[in-house]
Protein backbone atom coordinates (compact mmCIF):
# COMPACT_ATOMS: atom_id res chain seq x y z
CA UNK A 1 0.00 0.00 0.00
CA UNK A 2 1.61 3.18 -1.22
CA UNK A 3 1.36 6.26 0.97
CA UNK A 4 1.00 8.56 -2.06
CA UNK A 5 -1.77 6.41 -3.56
CA UNK A 6 -3.77 6.52 -0.34
CA UNK A 7 -3.43 10.27 0.05
CA UNK A 8 -4.24 10.99 -3.61
CA UNK A 9 -7.25 8.67 -3.47
CA UNK A 10 -8.65 10.45 -0.43
CA UNK A 11 -7.96 13.88 -1.93
CA UNK A 12 -9.59 12.98 -5.25
CA UNK A 13 -12.71 11.68 -3.51
CA UNK A 14 -12.93 14.75 -1.27
CA UNK A 15 -12.49 17.14 -4.19
CA UNK A 16 -15.13 15.36 -6.29
CA UNK A 17 -17.52 15.24 -3.33
CA UNK A 18 -17.10 18.92 -2.55
CA UNK A 19 -17.65 19.90 -6.19
CA UNK A 20 -20.78 17.74 -6.33
CA UNK A 21 -22.13 19.37 -3.18
CA UNK A 22 -21.34 22.84 -4.49
CA UNK A 23 -23.05 22.10 -7.83
CA UNK A 24 -26.16 21.10 -5.87
CA UNK A 25 -26.48 24.79 -4.97
CA UNK A 26 -28.39 26.72 -7.64
CA UNK A 27 -25.95 29.62 -7.64
CA UNK A 28 -22.95 27.44 -8.48
CA UNK A 29 -24.92 25.24 -10.85
CA UNK A 30 -25.98 28.34 -12.77
CA UNK A 31 -22.37 29.56 -12.77
CA UNK A 32 -21.16 26.31 -14.35
CA UNK A 33 -24.09 25.27 -16.56
CA UNK A 34 -25.99 28.52 -17.10
CA UNK A 35 -29.26 27.34 -15.52
CA UNK A 36 -30.63 26.28 -12.15
CA UNK A 37 -30.46 22.59 -11.33
CA UNK A 38 -33.69 20.61 -11.54
CA UNK A 39 -34.75 19.15 -8.18
CA UNK A 40 -33.87 15.56 -9.15
CA UNK A 41 -30.38 16.52 -10.29
CA UNK A 42 -29.88 18.60 -7.16
CA UNK A 43 -30.86 15.60 -5.04
CA UNK A 44 -28.53 13.27 -6.95
CA UNK A 45 -25.63 15.71 -6.61
CA UNK A 46 -26.20 15.93 -2.85
CA UNK A 47 -26.37 12.16 -2.41
CA UNK A 48 -23.38 11.57 -4.69
CA UNK A 49 -21.27 14.21 -2.98
CA UNK A 50 -22.11 12.84 0.45
CA UNK A 51 -21.24 9.30 -0.64
CA UNK A 52 -17.92 10.41 -2.10
CA UNK A 53 -17.02 12.23 1.11
CA UNK A 54 -18.03 9.20 3.16
CA UNK A 55 -15.93 6.90 0.96
CA UNK A 56 -12.93 9.18 1.47
CA UNK A 57 -12.79 8.06 5.10
CA UNK A 58 -11.72 4.53 4.14
CA UNK A 59 -8.23 5.30 2.75
CA UNK A 60 -7.47 7.52 5.72
CA UNK A 61 -8.51 4.82 8.18
CA UNK A 62 -6.50 2.21 6.27
CA UNK A 63 -3.31 4.23 6.45
CA UNK A 64 -3.47 5.96 9.82
CA UNK A 65 -5.94 4.00 11.95
CA UNK A 66 -9.06 5.30 13.63
CA UNK A 67 -7.71 8.23 15.66
CA UNK A 68 -5.30 9.88 13.26
CA UNK A 69 -7.33 8.69 10.25
CA UNK A 70 -10.35 10.79 11.20
CA UNK A 71 -8.14 13.82 11.74
CA UNK A 72 -6.46 13.23 8.37
CA UNK A 73 -9.90 12.86 6.74
CA UNK A 74 -10.95 16.26 8.10
CA UNK A 75 -7.74 17.68 6.66
CA UNK A 76 -8.51 16.07 3.30
CA UNK A 77 -12.02 17.57 3.45
CA UNK A 78 -10.47 20.97 3.99
CA UNK A 79 -8.10 20.62 1.05
CA UNK A 80 -10.90 19.33 -1.20
CA UNK A 81 -13.11 22.25 -0.23
CA UNK A 82 -10.32 24.76 -0.83
CA UNK A 83 -9.63 23.27 -4.27
CA UNK A 84 -13.31 23.39 -5.20
CA UNK A 85 -13.75 26.93 -3.88
CA UNK A 86 -10.58 28.10 -5.60
CA UNK A 87 -11.42 26.62 -9.00
CA UNK A 88 -15.12 27.55 -9.20
CA UNK A 89 -14.64 31.32 -9.65
CA UNK A 90 -11.78 31.06 -12.16
CA UNK A 91 -12.59 27.94 -14.23
CA UNK A 92 -16.29 27.25 -13.82
CA UNK A 93 -16.60 25.35 -17.10
CA UNK A 94 -13.69 23.04 -16.24
CA UNK A 95 -14.57 22.23 -12.64
CA UNK A 96 -17.26 19.62 -13.35
CA UNK A 97 -15.20 17.55 -15.83
CA UNK A 98 -12.15 17.78 -13.58
CA UNK A 99 -14.19 16.62 -10.59
CA UNK A 100 -15.68 13.76 -12.63
CA UNK A 101 -12.20 12.55 -13.58
CA UNK A 102 -10.95 12.96 -10.01
CA UNK A 103 -13.95 11.06 -8.67
CA UNK A 104 -13.48 8.22 -11.14
CA UNK A 105 -9.77 7.98 -10.37
CA UNK A 106 -10.52 8.12 -6.66
CA UNK A 107 -12.99 5.25 -6.96
CA UNK A 108 -10.47 3.23 -8.99
CA UNK A 109 -7.83 3.94 -6.36
CA UNK A 110 -10.23 2.92 -3.61
CA UNK A 111 -10.98 -0.34 -5.42
CA UNK A 112 -7.25 -0.93 -5.81
CA UNK A 113 -6.72 -0.36 -2.12
CA UNK A 114 -9.52 -2.77 -1.27
CA UNK A 115 -7.92 -5.49 -3.38
CA UNK A 116 -4.53 -5.21 -1.69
Amino acid sequence: MSYALVVLTALALCFAGMVALSLAIDRHHKQVYGADAPPRKRYLLRVGGTLLLALAIAPCLLLWGSGAGLVAWVGMLTVGALLAAGLLPYWPARVAPLAAVAGALGLVGLAGLALT
